[in-house]
């Protein structure tokens, strides 16, 4: 039991019971998108990585549970603009090391093996689905992004999201995208909707 309280109002009780079900702290993460990051990556050394460590090794400096990066679309987000993985629809021209987002995950695996992983975009390139980001395109583009975190970093995102503070196309494009990750071997990582506003989620069901 912990008393508070003083003379002038009196004294109070608050009971705190440990065995009582409750929530539950699921721990805390950082965000690299919109350019923000840009600057690191050039950051000479040995300072580049002394900052990595305070941000991701377990027990020290922020010891952050989560990383989330964008997958860069080639587009203006916030900042600037990130490059994207796929600047045409060429199979042949996908490119796993644009950009800082793949090294950022892969520094922040290689310092703690446990952080939860999660990528979303804040645009894409023209060329998917014509301007129509909720096509079969853009479920190709994505998974093309998560296949290079896996195949050429050993990283198995743990949440994918579908598209930064905007809804999340239709229930049938979400199943079709769910299909699309099954198929290609993402079983475990979770998709994430809403992005955004509340209200846009629920405008689907109204």
């Amino acid at each position: 039991v912990l008393i508070a309280g003083s003379g002038a109002v009196g004294a109070s009780s608050i009971l705190l019971d440990g065995s009582a079900r409750t929530l539950e702290y699921d721990g805390h993460g950082a965000l690299s998108a919109g350019a923000s990051s840009r600057l690191l990556v050039d950051y000479s050394e040995p300072w580049r990585s002394h900052i990595l460590d305070y941000l991701f090794l377990p027990n020290f400096g922020a010891n952050l549970h989560l990383i989330k990066v964008e997958i860069g679309g080639d587009a203006q987000s916030t900042d600037g603009t990130e490059t994207s993985h796929m600047h045409s629809i060429n199979p042949l021209m996908i490119s796993c090391d644009e950009g800082y987002e793949f090294w950022l995950l892969a520094e922040a695996k290689a310092r703690n093996p446990d952080i939860l992983t999660y990528a979303l975009s804040w645009g894409a390139p023209g060329w998917v689905g014509n301007g129509t980001y909720y096509s079969s395109q853009g479920i190709d583009y994505h998974i093309k992004f998560m296949e290079c975190v896996r195949d050429v970093y050993n990283i198995t995102l743990d949440y994918m999201g579908i598209w930064n503070e905007r809804p999340w196309g239709t229930p049938a494009w979400v199943k079709q995208y769910r299909a699309a990750m099954d198929e290609a071997g993402f079983t475990e990582t979770k998709l994430v909707i809403p992005d955004g506003k509340m209200m846009m989620f629920l405008g689907h069901f109204q």
